[in-house]
């Protein structure tokens, strides 16, 4: 195999044309939006938003919970996969960790929007509760969080190294940042035998993490008694929702840095078709918890339940359910189910119908909810403003600019994991990082 063909690992180190600044640009302006939309509201109060009695929580949670839900991807692909020995999660890891560090930012942030005064955040440290699930929640996500970064980290470090090695006529910034980032790693079995030792022990820990963290997020809801919430399956419902939109994440992300990138030699269709199966499966997991807990509210016939699953079935929320049940189960589970529309195409279709369908599925468990309170109020109307909207924008639009900028100067896939699936990659970038080095 020609040494060309390995060039794409580096690609966007290398190259920097108009496209991507114009990219940046725009990403830049959709965040300064956001950013003047919410110092408009932290000026303002929480009045200007769509938020009310009894509706006190709507699309800032529904963001703070499904990115979270997205960081699990990480942890899943890399960590229990790992754990598992499945081979053809090595394209995937680090594309995988990166999903899980930029997006955790965005789910704990959307908290702090919601509180309406971020000094607020201090009276959890100040006068803990420790009865509390929101507390628990902080102590979780930000373990998550620090353990998360440090994982994906250690992975990047051999990588980085060899950047290091490669490119010594690069920048004077770069060359300072690999050298800093690289701890002086020289590549040695032993050092290589240490990394495989932590690496593992990282897995088993955020195996477990990430089980902790998604199911207290569900208490925050099931611990009350709020109609719809107060249920013994939200805990392993919301966590399967979790993974089922990360995998699916992953799966697009793969998908347009593998074509932006030119990485087809390394992420190719048979991975996609593996990621394609598992996602699958997640699907028909998804809709058992569904089906258990629709079946369960209609058989109990409780009349605050029921106030509820009508608000979602046959009012106002029904476009909602509905649109949810469709991209989440009907779309997707044919095309991945099917080995013909298995196709990465048909991955990036399926993976960006279950993210919105699971987006909506968040909203449709918190906001109808609250809409249908359990005590003799007046019920709730919500509809959220273009406060709300341009800072949910801004999030997104804030992981994209994170993820496209750790692209630029890092490779997206783990090199020294796929030097063992590639054999013939050792050897090329051995004679690469000689050239570089020579004189």
């Amino acid at each position: 195999m020609e040494e060309k063909e390995h060039e794409a690992l580096f690609r966007p180190l290398e190259e920097t044309g108009r496209r991507f600044y114009l990219f940046i640009a725009f990403l830049l302006v959709v965040i300064g939006w956001g950013v003047f939309a919410y110092f408009r509201q932290l000026r303002l109060g929480l009045g200007i938003t769509g938020l009310n009695r009894p509706i006190f929580w709507g699309v800032y949670i529904t963001n703070f919970v499904f990115f979270i839900g997205l960081s699990h991807a990480g942890t899943l692909i890399s960590a229990i996969l790992r754990i598992l020995g499945a081979e053809w999660r090595r394209p995937f890891t680090r594309l995988a960790e990166a999903v899980t560090v930029f997006s955790l930012p965005f789910g704990a942030g959307s908290i702090l929007i919601d509180l309406g005064r971020i000094d607020r955040l201090l009276e959890v440290a100040l006068h803990p509760r420790f009865q509390s699930p929101i507390l628990w929640d902080v102590a979780a996500v930000s373990t998550y969080l620090i353990s998360s970064v440090v994982f994906f980290y250690i992975a990047l470090i051999p990588d980085v190294a060899m950047l290091r090695d490669r490119y010594p006529r690069a920048s004077a910034w770069r060359r300072r940042l690999y050298q800093v980032l690289a701890l002086g790693w020289k590549g040695t079995e032993a050092q290589y035998r240490r990394l495989e030792s932590v690496m593992g022990w990282f897995a088993i820990f955020l195996s477990l993490l990430v089980v902790t963290v998604h199911t207290v997020v569900s208490w925050i809801f099931g611990m009350t008694i709020v109609p719809g919430w107060h249920t013994a399956i939200i805990g392993p419902y919301f966590l399967v929702g979790a993974i089922f939109s990360g995998v699916a994440a992953v799966g697009v992300v793969a998908a347009v840095l593998r074509g932006v990138l030119g990485l087809q030699r390394y992420i190719t269709p048979r991975h996609f078709n593996y990621l394609g199966q598992f996602l699958a499966a997640l699907a028909i997991a998804w809709f058992y918890f569904t089906f258990a807990e629709v079946l369960t509210t209609i058989y109990g016939s409780e009349p605050a339940h029921m106030a509820v699953f009508f608000a979602k079935f046959r009012e106002e929320f029904s476009w909602a359910f509905f649109s949810m049940f469709f991209f989440c189960f009907l779309l997707p589970l044919p095309i991945l189910a099917w080995r013909r529309t298995r196709t990465i195409f048909g991955v990036v279709v399926a993976g960006l119908s279950i993210n919105l369908g699971m987006w909506l599925e968040r909203y449709t468990v918190i906001v109808p909810s609250l809409s249908r309170p359990r005590l003799p109020y007046e019920w709730g109307l919500y509809t959220p403003t273009w406060i709300e909207w341009s800072i949910t924008a801004a999030c997104v639009a804030g992981f994209i600019l994170l993820y496209t900028l750790f692209a630029k100067l890092f490779p997206v896939v783990a090199i020294w994991e796929l030097k063992e699936e590639v054999p013939e990659l050792s050897d090329a970038l051995e004679r690469k990082t000689t050239e570089a080095l020579s004189p």
